[in-house]
């Protein structure tokens, strides 16, 4: 039977993630990954979980939950924001997600319509254009410079909107630690952010999945923690600061935006599972996050810079590559003449992996740009993978 006549409009716009895609690649013997955005095990606090699961009411723990979240998990949110400099959060402003996508991508629905206008990061995250693209926006890309993203030319782009009889439904940013480039937005670029925010009258929503995973300084306070109008809307999540597998991000907004969160998200999964929650609450109130910080940091430092010394002695001299000062990604430019991902294939065949950099683009356009993930292959294959993948360039 031919099934495609069934399939709506949205459905024609599904693409498979390259992330998701990459994860079969570890699956294969003898392949050093730089694909995926793992954390590094060893970076669990899987003794301190065990505990917390030990200790908890499990008649509590196994049912169902509110939509926005347990109260007393968005109640520990507020204090746990502080260290991202936000101050005087509300619990009315907090839900919390499965996983930061499942905010990105309800704020996709929430605020986009077909035709609007979007401004993105160029290169930005993969997976909140996918969700983006069901919408059909206009795309505008701001390309990053050393600290952050180009506000002159983002000023322009918003001039020439409003010249047009038009206007920037909102800016998406990850102004720490970027993913997939590491860069890190200034705290002037910031201020300014929040100022062309007000003047042009736009949204921005602030992506802080690696504000905690600063390697060299603290990193900047988050642009929410400035914002004065209520204009930022701002999604974190822990799975880089104690495990992906519990799923767990929330988002903070304007109490309007917030409640149409909340109704969006029952029927899109009614609730993030309590039990996860549950833990997460427990490790927050004996401190177990919060410790566990400095020591995740200093082991992504290590292998960040092994791979900036394995780039820098094999890789040709052609290519260019950022140096990051937190998160999980190292971004190359390599020779115009290069197209990484027909360059794939032949990668895996002398295993090792990574992820073309043409997909972080909402037009697909630069092929000669690769992200290779440091955090989760050990500092030994870190090496070795940029051996392999330097005789292949």
């Amino acid at each position: 039977m031919d099934t495609d006549k069934f399939f709506s409009k949205d459905a024609d716009n599904l693409v498979p993630s390259p992330i998701r895609e990459a994860f079969k690649l570890i699956e294969k013997p003898g392949i050093i990954s730089f694909a995926g955005g793992m954390p590094d095990p060893a970076t669990f606090p899987a003794v301190e979980i065990k505990r917390a699961v030990d200790s908890l009411d499990l008649s509590k723990a196994l049912q169902y939950g509110s939509s926005p979240g347990m109260i007393e998990f968005r109640e520990k949110l507020p204090d746990f924001a502080k260290m991202r400099g936000i101050k005087d959060l509300s619990t009315d402003n907090v839900t919390v997600t499965t996983g930061s996508q499942e905010a990105l991508y309800i704020l996709s629905f929430l605020l986009i319509n077909p035709g609007d206008d979007v401004i993105v990061e160029y290169p930005t995250y993969i997976a909140t254009l996918d969700a983006m693209v069901l919408r059909r926006p206009i795309f505008h890309g701001i390309p990053l410079q050393e600290d952050g993203m180009d506000v002159v030319l983002l000023e322009r782009t918003l001039k020439n909107l409003k010249r047009k009889g038009k206007k920037a439904k909102l800016i998406y940013t990850i102004p720490c630690s970027h993913n997939p480039t590491g860069v890190t937005m200034s705290t002037d670029k910031r201020k300014r952010l929040l100022e062309l925010a007000s003047e042009y009258d736009t949204l921005i929503l602030e992506d802080d999945a690696y504000g905690l995973l600063s390697f060299d300084r603290n990193a900047p306070d988050s642009i929410k923690s400035m914002d004065k109008e209520e204009r930022v809307i701002y999604t974190s999540s822990f799975s880089k600061i104690l495990s992906p597998g519990f799923r767990i991000g929330w988002v903070a907004a304007e109490k309007t935006i917030s409640r149409k969160i909340d109704i969006m998200k029952q029927s899109v999964d009614m609730h993030t599972p309590t039990f996860n929650q549950s833990i997460a609450l427990e490790l927050l109130k004996n401190g177990t996050i919060e410790r566990n910080l400095p020591a995740i940091r200093e082991r992504y430092k290590k292998k960040r810079d092994s791979m900036t010394e394995a780039i820098e002695e094999n890789f040709p001299k052609s290519v260019t590559f950022t140096r990051p000062s937190g998160g999980m990604f190292i971004f190359a430019w390599l020779d115009k003449k290069i197209n990484a991902t027909d360059l794939l294939p032949k990668a895996i065949e002398n295993g090792v992996a990574y992820v073309p950099g043409e997909d972080f683009f909402f037009d697909r356009k630069p092929k000669n740009t690769m992200r290779l993930n440091f955090s989760f292959p050990s500092q030994e294959q870190i090496y070795e993978g940029i051996k392999r993948l330097s005789r292949i360039l």
